[in-house]
């Protein structure tokens, strides 16, 4: 397996509840794990989850988490993770939406939704549906 070049790490307030989320709700793979700790991928994307520690604290935590930001993941099939987060009661943030955004002379398209993990981090889900 290689890295991206750049790999979130999300400090997670339940290790158990977040690893769950991500592989069984949103069919992440967990690549590796050790105590506390997850290298998770999802076609192509890839993020690090870790229990709360003084290692990288920079202050305070509360709920929700990653206030400000939020992380696209580009993906094949929007609906199939839509379809498991309704089987799982997991509500949207934002719902299933197509938006376009200009780069240049042209319009570029995703069908998108976000959606909350257990800590509240921001997951935009991104699917291409062309160019205008």
């Amino acid at each position: 397996m290689e890295f991206n070049n750049l790999v979130p790490e999300l400090s997670v307030s339940d290790f158990v509840a977040s690893l769950s989320f991500y592989t069984k709700v949103l069919g992440f793979k967990a690549e590796y794990e050790r105590k506390d700790f997850a290298f998770l991928s999802f076609q192509g994307s890839q993020i690090m989850i870790e229990q709360v520690n003084d290692h990288w604290s920079t202050g305070e935590l509360k709920a929700p988490f990653g206030r400000g930001v939020n992380f696209q993941i580009t993906v094949k099939d929007v609906n199939s993770i839509i379809e498991s987060l309704k089987d799982n009661d997991w509500p949207l943030f934002v719902g299933l939406k197509d938006n376009w955004y200009k780069k240049e002379d042209k319009l570029i398209g995703c069908r998108e939704f976000l959606v909350q993990d257990p800590d509240g981090y921001l997951l935009r889900f991104s699917q291409d549906i062309g160019t205008k």
